[in-house]
C-alpha cells in the first residue's frame, strides 16, 4: 500500500508540474541605457561538463543557447531525441546544455560515466551534456538556475523548473527571452519560433 501511495503522489506531482507553459519575456520591460551596455550575467559562469572539462560560458557569447534538466529514468525522456534533432537541424547557432538533475522523483541517480553512456547508446547525443545539478529553488540551487529563476537576476522570470526537460532559451545577447515547461517538446511550435527571431 504505501509503495503504491509513493508511486501515486510521484504520478500526481509529475501531472500537475507539467502543465503546458510558455513564458516569453515581456517586450514591454524597458532596460536603462548603463543595462544594456553592461555585459550579461550569464557569461560569467564556468560548470563542469559530464567529461569533467569545465566550459566557460564566455565561449558561448554570439550563440544561441536552449538550458534543459534531463533524466534518464522519466516519462519525458525520450525528448532526448528530439532534442537531438534540434541540435542537429540548429547546429551552428544553436548551443544545447543538459544538465542532469536527481531532484524530481529520483529519477537521475546515474553517475557522470553511466548518464553519458545512457545517453550516447540509447538516443545518440552529440549536445553538450553538463555534470549532475541541482534546479528547485533552495539553498542548494545551482547559481546558474538562480539566474534562471530569479526576476531580480534575469529581469523576468520566475520560474524554476517543476519537473524534469524544462527548457530555458537565451538570446546571443546573453539575455534570457523564454521558457518552456516540460511538456513542450523540443521541435514544438513555439520552441522553433522562439530561436529563429
Amino acid at each position: 500500500m504505501k509503495k503504491f501511495l509513493t508511486i501515486l503522489t510521484v504520478t500526481s506531482l509529475a501531472l500537475l508540474a507539467c502543465t503546458r507553459v510558455h513564458k516569453t519575456s515581456p517586450e514591454e520591460i524597458s532596460l536603462d541605457d548603463d543595462y544594456r551596455k553592461r555585459e550579461s550575467p550569464f557569461y560569467s559562469f564556468k560548470m563542469k561538463k559530464l567529461n569533467g572539462e569545465v566550459l566557460d560560458f564566455q565561449s558561448l557569447k554570439g550563440k544561441k543557447i536552449l538550458i534543459v534538466n534531463t533524466a534518464s529514468k522519466c516519462g519525458y525522456t525520450p525528448q532526448y531525441e528530439a532534442l537531438q534533432e534540434l541540435h542537429e537541424k540548429y547546429g551552428e547557432e544553436l548551443v544545447i546544455l543538459g544538465f542532469p538533475c536527481n531532484q524530481f522523483g529520483g529519477q537521475e541517480p546515474g553517475s557522470s560515466e553511466e548518464i553519458a553512456s545512457f545517453c550516447k547508446i540509447n538516443y545518440g547525443v552529440t549536445f553538450t551534456m553538463m555534470e549532475k545539478v541541482n534546479v528547485k529553488k533552495k539553498d542548494d540551487q545551482s547559481p546558474l538556475y538562480r539566474w534562471l529563476s530569479d526576476p531580480d537576476e534575469n529581469g523576468w522570470n520566475d520560474e524554476a523548473p517543476s519537473w524534469n526537460f524544462c527548457k530555458y532559451y537565451i538570446n546571443e545577447k546573453g539575455e534570457l527571452k523564454d521558457f518552456f515547461n516540460s511538456n513542450i517538446k523540443p521541435m514544438d511550435e513555439e520552441v522553433i519560433k522562439s530561436i529563429s527571431k
